[in-house]
């Protein structure tokens, strides 16, 4: 194993894979060496079978609204600042699902399925809070970027936003998230006013766990929050250090923007457990709420059974694929793989040499962010890094509005 991997983690040989089955200990061995010492985007390499999950990228989106009640909370609160501070809570209620649940399920971190260029993820939640719609596309293969929105007409909010990863290795694998999530809420108390905007940046993520063959997330650096009305959010995450700390561990404050140090609320805990929240800064603050992200209630998503699916719909897509890994056949889960892989080449290679470009079906590009983008990213030093992203990408309400089954007649992701 290679010096650098060796300072990754204190773990003996003995120690290696422990998380493993026998037979792939030394597929697992042979893979960490190979990410020690690859230079470039590691999104780029190809995972042993054995860490595949069954997920593709575009399903993630749907993490972002497991608790609808939570999402459209916001928008029935008539006080500006406590709106924000139920934005802040509904984007730490995101956090569990969107980078714990995999873990949770499986034991350990698995790769997700690497979407291909026009894949479909959709679906609904129904529960008391109505009906809330999730539209999720890979909008860009090179770089790779999924774009989606979710909204709730009878609450009046939504949101969208698009994102793609670079990882790294150095010591562990680090992977930098890039893009960003809008939500739109029309204002309670005036619904004829133009909506809110709350701009969401997203956490950078490093994979703990590597060398025990065990991986999970920990999330590191800050993230905001940052409204239109006048107040920012920011999340500090941390992990469990060498000598003290608590893994997923975060401290959130909300404050007018411009003005850090007058907190008015503050949060604190471990995002996969629990978090309190607090008037004021610090721990002496009155707690006026708490929340359990262990034991939240989660309002299953609804999508079409497979034989109603299209066969762009991610389920319907990876199906003998999420088949194979289920049984643990790797020859078959390379070959569907494949298939699907190539056909993909053959789509690129068609529309370069007849000058074309692939039709996104929900989402349009444009070539730079909004004035007001930019205007409530200054206090957070945020960049729209376009060229990170093949552009920046919005929801299309008449491109949505026309999209139908099936959405590309007459082709398939196999070609």
């Amino acid at each position: 194993m290679s010096p650098s991997l060796n300072t990754a983690t204190s773990g003996s040989s003995k120690d290696e894979g422990a998380g493993v089955s026998p037979q792939n200990k030394g597929s697992w061995s042979s893979f960490l060496k190979s990410i020690a010492s690859f230079n470039g985007d590691l999104s780029s390499m190809t995972a042993p079978p054995f860490i595949l999950g069954t997920l593709s990228l575009t399903e993630f989106s749907a993490y972002w609204t497991q608790h609808p009640s939570v999402f459209v909370a916001p928008a029935a609160e008539k006080d500006p600042a406590k709106r924000a501070l139920l934005v802040l809570k509904w984007f730490l209620s995101t956090l569990k699902p969107s980078y714990s649940t995999r873990n949770d399920k499986y034991g350990s971190e698995k790769k997700p399925l690497n979407p291909f260029l026009g894949e479909l993820f959709l679906g609904k939640w129904e529960d008391e809070a109505g009906t809330t719609e999730l539209v999720s596309e890979q909008v860009s293969h090179h770089p790779p970027v999924t774009a989606y929105c979710i909204q709730n007409a009878k609450h009046g909010i939504k949101l969208e936003g698009y994102n793609g990863q670079k990882a790294s290795f150095s010591r562990t694998i680090h992977i930098k998230q890039v893009g960003h999530a809008i939500l739109t809420i029309t204002p309670p108390d005036n619904p004829s006013a133009p909506p809110e905007t709350y701009l969401i940046t997203l956490p950078n993520i490093h994979i703990e766990g590597l060398i025990y063959g065990k991986p999970f997330v920990e999330l590191n650096g800050c993230t905001y929050i940052s409204s239109s009305t006048g107040y920012t959010g920011r999340i500090d995450y941390s992990g469990k250090g060498w000598v003290s700390g608590k893994k997923n561990s975060f401290t959130a404050t909300l404050y007018p923007t411009g003005k850090e140090k007058d907190v008015l609320y503050s949060i604190e805990g471990q995002w996969p457990e629990s978090f309190t929240i607090r008037e004021g800064s610090g721990k002496h603050g009155t707690v006026i709420d708490t929340y359990n992200a262990r034991n939240a209630p989660i309002t299953p998503l609804i999508v079409p059974p497979l034989e109603q699916q299209d066969p762009w719909e991610a389920n319907k897509a990876w199906e003998k694929v999420i088949t194979a890994i289920t049984k643990g056949d790797m020859d078959t889960t390379n070959a569907e793989k494949s298939k699907i892989e190539n056909a993909q080449r053959e789509y690129r290679r068609k529309e370069q040499s007849q000058g074309k470009e692939w039709q996104r079906k929900f989402f349009r590009r444009a070539d730079k962010a909004e004035d007001w983008w930019e205007d409530l990213a200054k206090g957070m030093g945020e960049r729209i890094e376009a060229e990170k992203t093949g552009g920046v990408w919005r929801f299309d309400k008449a491109k949505a509005e026309t999209a139908r089954r099936p959405f590309h007649e007459g082709m398939l992701p196999t070609g």
